[in-house]
């Protein structure tokens, strides 16, 4: 084996040693492999989208960048080894100033193994090389090409914007008309959860030490606490209904589970029972939003601005949504006597909102009628008794306890209401077993 193929074979076992099968993969036919280099971010670094500086996303991860190589029969002693370096987030512009940082760090290096001088320079000093800064700005998709435009040339690029051609080792490998920002939060999100998934937590209802794996943390606070916990925690919440009430358990804090996390610690059934239970809750804080009233069906129903008639898609049926009868156009809602017996009492204590809303629903003539109804109903139950033959209301202004109805001519007494005999009703007076006697 010559000197070359020994460094060569150094090299890719120390690689191999180095950085584990996720970073770095040999490959099999050709001296060579494929390195995908993490970038150290700065702390609070941040993202946005170009002309939306507005909404920055913290992240802690970005995509790696990969370098694939292959090492020349002559490599270290005379050539360079065959690179391509390709990224999701970096301009082919910037990722061909770094193809030329790279071939600079091996004509420093010419004639020894340069491989791990790369990883180090992409790894620690791109940001810095690049001077990219928080907040990181990253293009928006490009709009689609209109059919029969043609693409613009290497060489009419050169020519139209000066630039030097096009260097084939730098390599994008986002699609320009793809929204990348969707993609870097999504691998920024999925390597938070592989770090998180490695470190080990204390739970705080259960106290004991478990890997990230087996444990919850809620987005929100970052609280962290074992699965098992909280997945019986979330079932008793979702048996009682308390779907808005997933919350962290530390004490006065309100950060809530996700659906996604809800799912994962749950079986199908209540999981079920918890997506009902939170799209109904959703859609009773819709100001728009009504229910059928017919009891065996209940469809959530939208209603128009300004109208009080709601159609049910499911049923078909068509009812005022101010008292969820049958629709009755223009006219207003009759009210039971029930109803009308709560009224005066509801619209006195009104604000003068809630007064316009109830003279809309039953009409101001009804509302009218149903305190004048009201206080009259109160100043007899004051004053009157029922006539205990016809229910006329009787009021005794003078005179003594027997009474005579005004209605249907009845002799009664006004202490205990007892029906009197015609022929002498004041019998009832005299009788001494009589609760009445001498009054």
């Amino acid at each position: 084996m010559s000197k070359d193929q020994e460094a060569q074979e150094d090299e890719l076992l120390a690689l191999a040693s180095i950085y584990d099968e996720t970073e770095f993969c040999r490959a099999e036919s050709t001296p060579g492999g494929e390195i995908q280099v993490c970038l150290e971010l700065p702390k609070d670094f941040k993202i946005y989208v170009k002309g939306d500086k507005q909404r920055e996303y913290g992240v802690l991860f970005l995509p790696p960048l990969v370098l694939n190589f292959e090492l020349p029969l002559d490599y270290p002693s005379a050539s360079a080894p065959i690179f391509t370096l390709s990224s999701k987030w970096l301009s082919r512009t910037q990722l061909m100033v770094l193809c030329r940082r790279l071939d600079e760090l091996w004509l420093e290096n010419q004639g020894s193994v340069v491989l791990f001088s790369w990883i180090q320079f992409l790894k620690e000093d791109v940001l810095n090389f690049l001077s990219i800064q928080s907040p990181l700005e990253v293009a928006r998709a490009l709009p689609e090409r209109k059919k029969g435009e043609a693409s613009m040339t290497k060489e009419a690029l050169t020519e139209r914007g000066k630039k030097k051609p096009l260097d084939s080792r730098a390599i994008v490998e986002v699609d320009p008309r793809a929204d990348i920002l969707p993609q870097l939060l999504d691998f920024d999100e999925a390597q938070r959860q592989k770090a998180f998934e490695g470190k080990v937590f204390s739970c705080g209802i259960c106290f004991t030490e478990k890997l990230g794996s087996s444990c919850l943390c809620f987005k929100e606070c970052s609280h962290v606490y074992c699965k098992a916990c909280m997945s019986e925690y979330f079932q008793i919440q979702i048996r009682d209904g308390n779907v808005q009430c997933l919350n962290c358990p530390e004490p006065k804090c309100k950060s809530v589970a996700t659906p996604s996390q809800v799912k994962l610690l749950v079986d199908e059934e209540l999981f079920a029972r918890y997506d009902r239970l939170l799209l109904q809750s959703s859609l009773d804080l819709m100001a728009d939003v009504v229910y059928c009233p017919r009891k065996m069906c209940h469809t959530a129903v939208m209603v128009e601005p300004d109208t009080t008639m709601g159609i049910c898609t499911a049923c078909q049926y068509a009812f005022c949504t101010l008292c969820e009868r049958a629709y009755h156009g223009v006219s207003a809602c009759q009210a039971t006597a029930e109803e009308l017996r709560g009224l005066r009492d509801e619209y006195m204590s009104a604000s003068d909102d809630k007064k316009k809303f109830l003279e809309r629903r039953y009409g101001k003539q009804v509302i009218q009628n149903a305190v004048e109804e009201s206080f009259s109903r109160d100043w007899l139950d004051e004053n009157c008794k029922a006539c205990p033959r016809c229910g006329a209301n009787i009021q005794k202004i003078y005179g003594c306890n027997k009474m005579t109805c005004t209605s249907c001519k009845q002799y009664f007494c006004w202490l205990c209401l007892s029906l009197l005999t015609r022929g002498n009703p004041y019998s009832h007076f005299d009788n001494s077993s009589s609760p009445c006697y001498n009054q």
